[in-house]
């Protein structure tokens, strides 16, 4: 098994597991309030987190399969030449984004967290564990934007 579908496995298991702990935290805070009329302190704000991991990790594995939200006007009228000069550029801009935006100001928006002590209310946890989702995800977006532009320059006509 080479190193994109082993970690095309690994994302797809951790994604299903936090969506099914997500529909069960939501199912049980749904049941404390109505069946047994008191409601959870904590599943609200479990719920949040999960929401905010299973989405950006479930972004990493879509841009990984190549399934993202795109427009594809321009593309879908140039030749193939052009077609994967522009796929290239697009890698690239998505590379840049990833560093950036995920890897860089997420790693420091971990660190700041845990260096201020900041704890969610509820569940009492260090909000650097929350925020851990965006150097990660980052980390697996980027690996698959290298990834993808590579295949683009083998293929490259």
């Amino acid at each position: 098994m080479n190193h994109r579908k082993l970690i095309d496995k690994i994302l797809e298991i951790f994604l299903i597991s936090i969506l099914s702990i997500l529909v069960l935290d939501v199912l049980w805070q749904v049941a404390s309030r109505y069946l047994l009329a008191n409601p959870s302190k904590f599943t609200d704000e479990i719920a949040g987190f999960l929401l905010i991991w299973v989405s950006l990790f479930g972004a990493a594995y879509v841009s990984g399969k190549n399934q993202h939200l795109a427009i594809n006007i321009l593309a879908n009228k140039l030749h193939v030449k052009k077609k994967k000069i522009l796929q290239v550029a697009i890698h690239a801009i998505i590379v840049l984004f990833a560093v950036f935006v995920f890897l860089i100001g997420g790693t420091w928006l971990v660190y700041t967290r845990f260096h201020l002590g900041q704890i969610s209310p509820a569940l009492e946890l260090p909000l650097g564990y929350v925020y851990l989702v965006l150097p990660l995800s980052g980390f697996f977006i980027l690996y698959y934007s290298v990834d993808n532009t590579i295949k683009e320059l083998k293929n490259y006509p």
